[in-house]
């Protein structure tokens, strides 16, 4: 998961309830945004990403258009009025970076924008595991930073918030929170909601990410930070104050299980949290905050941090060709069964200290990892549900992986009310 600074963290200074109206359901792609189990549980047939998304629609309704792929980087990341490396002058402590998602909801709460922030805290019992909580002091944000690993029904909270009077409300949440979120926003009686986005590519269960943090460390108990950065490496902190990094590379990826990343999350085609008002997060910062500014909703936000906060272009670096086409061929291979394609050890670290140097970085890096992700949604739906690809890949997807070969095959295209295939550029 990517957190640009707050949403799977923290707690509050009253220990969070489980949000638990209901179970979730029983199904391989669902990430328990929290509609289920909601009073209205069937009402997930319209608001999942995971079912029949409608990203142009919804695009168009959230910031006034959709995605032009005439705009440069729009096809990549969505409509958005500017995009900014950032970096508060004052980086707040625990916070994953420097905590422009914290500040922002801490100064929505202090001027009264809004009447409580729903984001996530940590479990009591577990500081990765998280739970979803309404906010309604700024000073127990405090709390609510740093990043967290599993599902969490962020969104069970919307009823209750509405019972408790609750009209003006900020949501920090990851894109299938958020889809969820702004396909039922009109019915849900809010006067008003913000919505503060972070990236995320690739979860999993707190408990698989424990399995996880074991390979990492002989005493991963004591691992109170991770973060993956744009400069190729992880970033880990320890409760003695230690802090190492360690190369992609060198990440034990290959011992992970099968399962260990979802299907959710191998065939999600918004990495960039598309429907925010303004997006946090780091791929295009070259080592501080990327801010995507979607709408007059997410200046508004931006303005909030006045001159507390270091606003910088984004700059590009490096080709991502190359990196790209390996991946798709590795994920290809993979897809169909196939061993990968190991690196061999004696050239890793070789790779690993040219990756940062010569490397896609900074909007260039964002760019090929967007691609990615949209190579992998294709490759692993047509594996494991191909019944599902007309309507879970939208047409951007489909140009995103073009230049790399991966094109659709006869039925995996949207299809029009007379049940004929949709071309791309028919569909906009």
């Amino acid at each position: 998961m990517d957190d640009g600074g707050i949403g799977a963290a923290g707690r509050t200074a009253t220990p969070p309830r489980r949000a638990a109206a209901g179970e979730p359901p029983r199904r391989d792609l669902c990430t328990d945004c929290g509609i289920s189990r909601s009073s209205d549980p069937k009402r997930c047939g319209r608001a999942c990403q995971f079912i029949a998304p409608d990203y142009e629609r919804l695009e168009a309704r959230v910031h006034g258009r959709a995605r032009d792929p005439a705009r440069p980087d729009e096809l990549h990341f969505g409509p958005f009025r500017r995009m900014l490396r950032a970096a508060l002058h004052a980086p707040a402590a625990g916070a994953q970076w420097t905590g422009i998602t914290t500040r922002i909801a801490e100064r929505l709460l202090r001027t009264g924008a809004v009447e409580a922030v729903l984001t996530m805290a940590p479990d009591p019992q577990d500081r990765w595991r998280p739970v979803p909580v309404l906010v309604t002091d700024p000073a127990d944000l405090a709390r609510c930073r740093g990043m967290r690993m599993g599902y969490a029904p962020l969104l069970s909270l919307l009823e209750p918030a509405r019972a408790r009077g609750i009209a003006r409300l900020a949501v920090i949440g990851i894109p299938c929170q958020v889809y969820a979120l702004r396909a039922l926003e009109a019915e849900l009686g809010f006067e008003r909601i913000y919505v503060i986005g972070t990236p995320c590519s690739d979860n999993t269960t707190t408990e698989s990410f424990h399995g996880f943090l074991a390979l990492l460390d002989e005493a991963p108990q004591t691992i109170s930070y991770l973060e993956f950065r744009a400069d190729y490496r992880v970033e880990i902190r320890h409760d003695d104050g230690r802090v190492r990094t360690v190369p992609f590379l060198k990440l034990p990826i290959s011992k992970l299980p099968a399962d260990f990343f979802p299907l959710t999350c191998r065939t999600c085609v918004d990495y960039t949290n598309v429907l925010a008002d303004i997006t946090v997060g780091y791929m295009g910062g070259e080592g501080k905050q990327w801010l995507i500014v979607r709408n007059a909703r997410g200046e508004e936000l931006v303005s909030l941090l006045g001159d507390e906060v270091v606003l910088e272009a984004c700059g590009s670096k490096g080709a991502r060709a190359s990196a790209v086409k390996g991946f798709v061929a590795n994920v290809a291979r993979a897809a169909g069964g196939l061993p990968l394609r190991a690196m061999p050890d004696w050239a890793r670290p070789i790779v690993a200290w040219l990756q940062p140097r010569i490397g896609p970085r900074g909007l260039e890096f964002a760019r090929a990892r967007v691609e990615m992700k949209a190579a992998e949604t294709v490759l692993h739906l047509r594996r494991a549900r191909p019944q599902r690809m007309r309507t879970m890949i939208p047409a951007h997807v489909w140009r995103l992986v073009a230049p790399y070969g991966v094109a659709p095959q006869p039925g995996e295209h949207a299809r029009d009310d007379a049940g004929h295939d949709v071309p791309d550029d028919a569909r906009g």
